[in-house]
């Protein structure tokens, strides 16, 4: 919660920031016609509780992202997201106790639609694509003596994206997003199959993005 207040108040000045230097803007150049933009940022993804019986919960946790995007017009582009560091999660029982550790580093391809002019100051977006997201480090406490391996399925599927972007000149502008991704990869003890993890998660990300 400490980690979303944060970025809740760096959207908040990123907004205040980027109506003034916008409107000051006064070198004659235009966002309007430039075909790349790439944003760097950080992201808070959370998993959604009870993945599987025995797991009362998946902790969320922060990872710098990085996008790229082709516009093919000032509204229709074509974005290639993804994190360029490991979410780690913590797992834990219904009642609070960690009992082992995974990492995942997603990837997404998605087609998004920009409302509005290019050179209006905000800018809401949406999208819709396809992810991949890689699991790494897998851990159960309790069966680290036994030496059966757990691991976890790279999960795939749709992913949707819904954020504003907030120009502060006709190159630079602030993001804030939100990605939901349909999450049911399977969790293998031993090579054995032990059930799908529904973890659906969202992220939550704020970045700063040129455009060229």
């Amino acid at each position: 919660m400490r980690s979303i207040k944060i970025l809740s108040l760096a959207t908040l000045s990123a907004l205040a920031l980027s109506s003034t230097a916008f409107a000051q803007d006064g070198n004659g150049d235009t966002a309007s016609g430039k075909h790349f933009a790439v944003v760097g940022g950080i992201s808070l993804l959370q998993p959604k509780n009870d993945p599987i019986d025995g797991i009362g919960k998946v902790d969320g946790g922060p990872a710098p992202t990085i996008s790229a995007s082709y516009y093919f017009n000032d509204n229709f582009a074509v974005e290639l997201w993804g994190a360029a560091d490991k979410f780690d999660h913590r797992v834990r029982t219904d009642g609070g106790a960690k009992v082992g550790s995974v990492e995942q580093q997603p990837l997404a391809l998605s087609a998004q639609y920009h409302f509005g002019q290019a050179d209006n100051v905000f800018r809401p977006f949406v999208g819709l694509g396809y992810y991949e997201s890689n699991f790494s480090n897998e851990k159960i406490d309790g069966l680290s003596s036994t030496g059966n391996h757990v691991g976890v399925d790279t999960a795939k599927g749709a992913i949707g994206t819904v954020g504003v972007d907030m120009n502060i000149n006709s190159t630079w502008f602030a993001r804030a997003d939100a990605r939901y991704m349909h999450a049911r990869p399977d969790l293998r003890v031993a090579g054995q199959n032990a059930g799908e993890l529904k973890l659906d998660p969202w992220t939550v990300g704020f970045g700063l993005g040129a455009r060229f």
